[in-house]
């Protein structure tokens, strides 16, 4: 299996200005002469931890398991306590850097999906819909997007269902950046696919942030799934004793 973590920042030759985020752990298997060579679907894990630290049951665990269902799987530690657009930034990085080096990790370039779980739900779907005066790099915003995304329990709103801590983190404490802010304002015809799942009873970050990202999917015709799941709190991760603390 390769891995290894890459400096996003200095692959792409860009100055960091002061961010402690931007490096993706990649997670690929190696090909075998003894098995079929197989061009892999990837998975891009953007954690959660409500912009001030990077989950670690939201991020290696989740690799893991993307990897063993066949994805070669890269984990994005991106800036914390930085507000917008940093970690957009780093993971549009993110998805260049696989594409760039496609070949090498044995990816499909067009199979290029990004999940994120609460604060890295946020971030994917920021992600998933970028504008063209948000690229970091000079190529097309398309090129910089997933092909689909997974959000996980995502903090979607900025305004009355919010996570108050993301919001604030993400924003700096700038109110004129809500909208902007906001995935269900920004959802469009040129965003990307998504499944979206979350849990009645998850008390951090309400159930409306997805019920209100799937509408503005419905009323802009893009491709979604929804899943609304009776228990569960927030945080699940897998919901499982590996990444679930509160288990058992």
């Amino acid at each position: 299996m390769i891995t290894e973590k890459i400096d996003l920042y200095e692959y792409f030759k860009l100055n960091c200005n002061g961010a402690n985020g931007g490096y993706l752990t990649v997670y690929a298997r190696t090909e075998s002469a003894e098995m079929k060579r197989r061009i892999r679907p990837a998975m891009l894990v953007l954690p959660g931890g409500a912009y001030t630290m990077i989950s670690d049951r939201e991020s290696e665990p989740v690799a893991l398991k993307f990897l063993d269902k066949g994805y070669s799987s890269f984990v994005l530690s991106y800036s914390v306590y930085t507000k917008y657009p940093t970690p957009l930034h780093e993971a549009q990085m993110a998805v260049a850097y696989i594409r760039d080096n496609a070949e090498f990790y044995n990816v499909d370039s067009n199979r290029i999906c990004a999940v994120g779980s609460s604060a890295g739900g946020h971030l994917t779907g920021l992600l998933a819909t970028a504008k063209t005066d948000e690229a970091i790099l000079k190529r097309g915003i398309d090129e910089l997007k997933p092909n689909a995304v997974i959000l996980s329990y995502p903090v979607v709103t900025m305004g009355e269902f919010t996570h108050v801590g993301s919001r604030d983190n993400i924003s700096g404490g700038n109110e004129k950046l809500y909208d902007a802010l906001s995935v269900e304002k920004r959802a469009d015809k040129n965003s990307v696919p998504a499944f979206i799942w979350h849990t009645y009873e998850d008390s951090a970050v309400p159930l409306e942030n997805s019920l209100m990202l799937a509408s503005a999917y419905r009323n802009n015709n893009v491709p979604f799934a929804l899943h609304i799941f009776e228990r569960g709190w927030h945080g699940l991760s897998f919901a499982d004793e590996e990444t679930n603390f509160f288990f058992g």
